[in-house]
């Protein structure tokens, strides 16, 4: 009778459990039925691009929205509904894989202290050369590495390649010794070997924490240690390409102080480098004095009600220059960068979308380089510059094809920005005082003082403006009116609220230590979902009614009890599945298929055991109690065995394997709960 109780107390708690997870069933279907109804409304159609974009925003605004509420317990938002079902798999839903690639080649070059291709010629072709035979062989980069560099190293040692990194020259975690100039290359190997392990674990881990926050249901994220890929799946994307952004972007978040036109002779050294530009490509002051005309502009900053600048508006007066500013502009780069007239201004000029990258290359260019401060860096805006003109050619009143220069300056001696990332707490998506959509920072204490000195100088100094930089664009360039000494900011850059809330995300998980890239992506139709759920469960149907007719014709009442229980374990494998977050694919039904059929295994022996005992003259009650004692031993043998096989295929298994194994142990534990104890 104890035990009994115990079964009983265990029963009732596993069906409010999963009566629980049903209930929340109806509400999230109600809503995604609203969605359906509002995107088809909008599109034209129930299928198609823009139903999918329409069914996106309108479910994105409701994701914080309460939705249901369950009396005495909690309140429910859409995203909270959502969490709490059942998953469907890539296989089911359709959706996104993607396989990224760590790049532990670049990794290498930031720890040798080496900026894009210009380092030690020996070490950049080891490097090239096992990039090679990485496409080739299945052995990691780190041993490609080293092997490369013995065939071409010629007396070198590795050592003085990374003794210039000071986390190198010291001893590291888990015994890792210093890089000194008597290390060996094997020594060498093993050091750089174990940083790339750790930054590659991290690397992995805050992707899967960034996924974690894009709000897919339950994406699969796996590491392959031996070629340093990360294999994700996303069921039921409905963007791919905010999905690829989010994947692949570092969130390398700055703070930068910016250079005024005023300062550091900016504007000269522009008519210089155009000079010089001249010279080297072989221009001809003679084309330019043909020149009758040539007009620059200058920004007028328009500010809201307290005072701040809005960027996203500015009035430009554009001014007919004089010969001899004529003659200073026509040339290689000012031909392409607009300069911008006002001196107080933050922005260097404008550029045509199609130019940027000529105009980058030719300020980055050694013979010009040096015309400019040492601490300067260029940097473009991420967004186009919107531009509302004054002149009468209204054509021109409003383009988005031109982008904005700004000049940051770096810490001295460094090229380090005066704040980074690494100082923010916390962020979130929210809304600024008119309406526009924000990303709210907080800060630790060691960031909040730093961020109030350079705001307190930066308020002094003619209210100057700081630069936000996220992977390494100007995303807002606000002017400082007062110091900020809360620890508290916020990022404004034409945002809509699910961009706002991707890039809040970004920076809470943190920037990756190595940059990944995707080398292979597919993407599953709905609509093959859609075809994949239907013989699924068609096949479940059919194979339930198979064993319901089966056990009723050849029991007949014990036939009719068993069904029960069959019913009875669905409900519960199908509600525990839900509650413990697991994801449904083709191959997880196929696991439920097999329980059943398992299930009712466990049926027919004790139904055989009892028909034994009622045949050796045993009364039906201690036939019922003797068979059920007698089959124990076989059901426990026979699903122990299926369940231990089960956790091998679920440790050492990725994917659709993973999932077979999950639902089985689940399938087998309900069945043993249902046939032997319920």
């Amino acid at each position: 009778m104890q035990n009994k109780g115990v079964i009983k107390f265990f029963l009732v708690l596993m069906a409010i459990v999963c009566f629980y997870q049903f209930i929340l069933v109806f509400p999230t279907q109600k809503v995604e039925g609203n969605a359906m109804e509002y995107a088809s409304k909008l599109a034209g159609s129930s299928e198609g691009q823009a139903f999918n974009t329409f069914k996106s925003k309108y479910l994105d605004s409701m994701s914080s929205e309460k939705v249901f509420s369950l009396p005495l317990i909690r309140d429910y938002t859409y995203q909270d509904l959502k969490g709490a079902q059942l998953k469907m798999g890539l296989d089911l839903e359709g959706g996104m894989s993607v396989v990224m690639q760590v790049d532990i080649k670049e990794f290498l070059k930031n720890l040798a202290g080496i900026t894009g291709d210009k380092g030690d010629p020996t070490f950049m072709t080891a490097l090239e050369n096992a990039e090679k035979r990485m496409a080739t062989t299945q052995s990691d980069f780190i041993t490609l590495f080293a092997d490369e560099w013995g065939k071409v190293a010629n007396g070198k040692k590795l050592a003085d390649i990374f003794r210039s990194n000071e986390k190198m020259r010291s001893n590291g975690e888990d015994g890792r010794l210093a890089i000194n100039s008597g290390s060996t290359d094997g020594q060498v190997a093993t050091r750089i070997r174990a940083e790339a392990k750790e930054n590659v674990d991290l690397t992995f881990k805050l992707l899967k924490e960034r996924i974690d926050k894009l709000g897919v249901a339950q994406p699969n994220v796996s590491l392959d240690e031996a070629r340093d890929l990360i294999l994700v799946e996303l069921p039921g994307i409905s963007n791919p390409e905010s999905a690829r952004k989010l994947l692949q972007a570092t969130a390398k978040l700055e703070f930068w102080d910016l250079w005024r036109m005023d300062e550091g002779n900016i504007l000269q050294a522009m008519g210089s480098a155009n000079e010089k530009l001249k010279v080297l490509e072989g221009g001809s002051t003679a084309e330019v004095e043909a020149v009758k005309e040539f007009r620059y502009d200058t920004i007028y900053n328009n500010t809201d009600a307290l005072g701040n600048i809005d960027s996203s508006k500015f009035t430009v007066d554009t001014t007919v220059m004089d010969n001899a500013a004529q003659n200073a502009a026509q040339g290689p780069l000012l031909s392409k960068l607009g300069l911008i007239g006002d001196q107080n201004s933050a922005m260097i000029g404008l550029v045509d979308k199609n130019n940027r990258d000529a105009v980058m290359q030719m300020l980055n260019r050694e013979e010009v380089r040096g015309l400019f401060p040492k601490n300067l860096k260029f940097l473009w805006a991420k967004d186009p510059f919107k531009r509302y003109n004054t002149a009468d050619d209204a054509s021109d009143d409003f383009k988005e094809n031109q982008y904005q220069l700004f000049a940051v300056k770096k810490v001295p001696n460094s090229n380090k920005p005066q704040l980074d990332g690494s100082a923010i707490t916390d962020a979130s998506p929210g809304q600024d005082q008119s309406g526009k959509v924000v990303v709210n920072l907080k800060m630790n204490t060691l960031g909040a003082q730093k961020w109030g000195q350079i705001t307190t100088k930066a308020s002094a100094d003619r209210q100057r403006q700081v630069a936000v930089v996220l992977d390494d664009e100007v995303v807002s360039a606000p002017s400082v009116n007062v110091p900020i000494l809360s620890g508290g900011t916020e990022i404004s850059g034409n945002f809509t609220l699910t961009e706002a809330r991707d890039l809040a995300n970004i920076l809470q998980v943190g920037k990756l230590p190595v940059t990944t890239s995707i080398i292979q992506e597919n993407i599953v139709g709905p609509s093959l979902g859609k075809e994949n759920i239907t013989k699924s469960r068609n096949s479940l149907i059919f194979g339930f009614a198979l064993v319901i007719i089966f056990m009723i014709l050849y029991y007949a009442g014990g036939g009719v009890i068993s069904v029960i229980a069959l019913l009875a374990n669905l409900f519960f494998i199908f509600g525990t599945l839900a509650s413990i977050g697991t994801v449904l694919t083709v191959p997880g039904i196929a696991g439920i298929v097999l329980t059943i059929g398992m299930a009712v295994d466990a049926n027919v022996i004790i139904y055989e055991r009892i028909r034994e005992e009622l045949r050796s003259g045993k009364t039906v009650l201690a036939s019922v109690r003797d068979g059920f004692q007698q089959s124990y031993s076989a059901i426990i043998d026979a699903n122990v065995t299926t369940i231990l096989t089960a956790i091998v295929l679920a440790y050492f298994g990725l994917g659709p394997i993973k999932g077979f194994a999950t639902v089985l142990i689940i399938g087998v534990l309900c069945s043993l709960f249902t046939a032997v104890l319920v």
